[in-house]
């Protein structure tokens, strides 16, 4: 199973396993990650599942669909590296996968 690392505003650490073609927000929401709301259940038809990819991963996951790019524009503090975590499906390649929680969703 890959690893998920969370890291929430104030700097606190979490990480958790992650099945492969799973979400990242459904992980989060399967592991009581504070930060991730998933007020649609991950149908990007919200932003409160928002994160910031860490840089270091930021190829590696790649950016945002257009569908996906339009509901970021609903997210609190939109950065270079925002994704909605219901649009980043787990594969091997994102083993060790770090994201951040915006300090507060939408």
């Amino acid at each position: 199973m890959a690893k998920i690392t969370f890291i929430d505003s104030s700097g606190a650490k979490r990480t958790v396993e992650a099945e492969p073609g799973s979400t990242v927000m459904e992980n989060a929401i399967r592991n009581d990650i504070p930060g991730i709301e998933a007020e649609c259940g991950g149908a990007c038809s919200c932003a409160t599942c928002h994160v910031y990819v860490d840089q270091a991963w930021a190829d590696t996951v790649g950016g945002p669909q257009p569908m996906e790019e339009d509901m970021l524009d609903f997210a609190y503090d939109v950065r270079p590296t925002s994704r909605l975590s219901c649009q980043i499906k787990m594969t091997p390649a994102l083993d060790g996968l770090v994201v951040t929680t915006p300090e507060r969703q939408g």
